[in-house]
């Protein structure tokens, strides 16, 4: 899904977007495992045949190659999370804490997973800049090799594109809603594992102005919209979207940033829970968004800042302006009926 420089939807900082790209893998019932996004910074250049892809600084990118890499990893990375929780072999601590006091937990899921798809990135776009939210020891380092097969619906819907290799970023959570994965969340690892048993999973991917493999739902309510909201990051969420949408608004309190954009879409998965609208007053990482934002940029959706600013994928890793997310809606209607929430989105 896309951003300029990264993520799932494209934006940049004094170049705005071009194209982007956005995977993500969607494992069990109640968490996404690998995300990425990736968004073009510049316009693109024209490299030599000699210059190897992504190898070097002006080395040039095919984007549907990143794509497909992107999805493959991914895959990877989910299998990864699959195989710890199943071996429940997870090894939890906590890692920190969130600025609203949550406690942040780190697993074995967490750095396999991330292991996993940052070094197959790397190995196939040595020069792409990779963003992750888990550390990579980079003396530890490991080439994985990529035989560069596009998968046959990327192939139909995607063509080539190449652009140079230092105008990609690349962003990765290799894990979305862990309080769920650990099963701290009560109610939640009963559903989780028996849904491992099946392995129902799919990847959603999607790239702005070029097609998804995913799309919007038939139908939302704009009048009284169910909203989709963090368990864990809520903030004032709650009291928000009643002020906006009336006391008898429905609100889903969900982990995951990926998982909630799901909510908006049309997925192949019947546990999945269904939203209108996607609200998040607090601070938040942008691996936590990128891929989600792109997913729903290249299907005509939106991803913006309370205040309707594109988010940039560049500079910081945090996005200060909260989000608000639909699709097939009036998008600044959506962000009219808000009130002044500038300085609640900062705490």
């Amino acid at each position: 899904m896309a951003p300029m420089g990264i993520r799932l939807s494209p934006l940049g900082m004094a170049v705005f977007c071009l194209l982007g790209l956005g995977v993500l893998y969607h494992l069990y019932s109640g968490f996404l495992a690998g995300r990425f996004a990736f968004f073009m910074l510049s316009e693109p250049a024209a490299a030599g045949p000699e210059t190897p892809r992504g190898s070097a600084a002006g080395g040039a990118v095919d984007l549907r190659e990143l794509l497909a890499v992107s999805v493959l990893a991914a895959t990877r990375g989910g299998e990864e999370v699959k195989r710890v929780r199943e071996g429940n072999v997870l090894n939890a601590k906590a890692k920190g804490k969130t600025r609203e006091g949550a406690e942040e937990q780190l697993t074995t899921g967490d750095l396999l997973s991330n292991r996993r798809m940052f070094y197959l990135l790397k190995s196939a776009f040595p020069a792409v800049q990779i963003n992750s939210e888990e550390h990579v020891d980079t003396a530890d380092q490991e080439t994985v090799p990529w035989d560069r097969s596009i998968p046959e619906d990327i192939k139909q819907k995607i063509q080539p594109k190449e652009v140079p290799a230092e105008s990609v970023t690349v962003w990765i959570d290799p894990l979305d809603a862990t309080q769920e994965y650990t099963g701290k969340i009560a109610g939640k690892l009963r559903s989780l594992l028996k849904t491992a048993r099946i392995c129902v999973s799919f990847v959603a991917w999607a790239m702005v102005d070029g097609g998804s493999n995913i799309k919007a739902r038939s139908s939302y309510n704009e009048k009284t919209p169910r909203i989709i909201v963090s368990r864990s990051h809520a903030g004032k969420v709650e009291q928000v979207a009643r002020q906006t949408f009336g006391n008898k608004t429905v609100i889903i309190p969900a982990g995951g940033a990926g998982y909630k954009v799901l909510a908006l879409l049309d997925v192949p998965e019947k546990n999945q829970e269904e939203a209108d609208v996607y609200i998040h007053v607090t601070y938040i990482k942008k691996w936590d968004i990128c891929a989600g934002n792109a997913v729903l940029r290249a299907l005509g959706g939106h991803m913006t800042t309370l205040t309707g600013e594109e988010i940039s994928y560049t500079g910081s890793d945090g996005n200060e302006g909260g989000l608000i997310a639909s699709i097939n809606m009036n998008h600044k209607a959506l962000i009219e009926k808000l009130p002044d929430l500038e300085k609640t989105s900062h705490k």
